[in-house]
């Protein structure tokens, strides 16, 4: 029998909030809730590269 404990996923050892890799405009527009259209990749596109990565992170948990 295995044991409560064996049964538990595994986290990772390092935890990333989003900002420190990278990511491309569809994923910013998927994690605010949305579908990637073209104008709205567009925005992101301006909204990455006027704000830089960073951006994301106000859309994390």
């Amino acid at each position: 029998m295995d044991s409560e404990s064996d049964q538990q996923p595994k986290r990772p050892a390092k935890l990333y909030s989003g900002g420190e890799r990278p990511y491309d405009p569809e994923d910013l527009v998927m994690v605010q809730g949305m579908e990637p259209t073209p104008e709205r990749l567009e925005k992101a596109r301006q909204l990455i590269e006027k704000e830089g990565p960073a951006v994301i992170e106000r859309y994390l948990p």
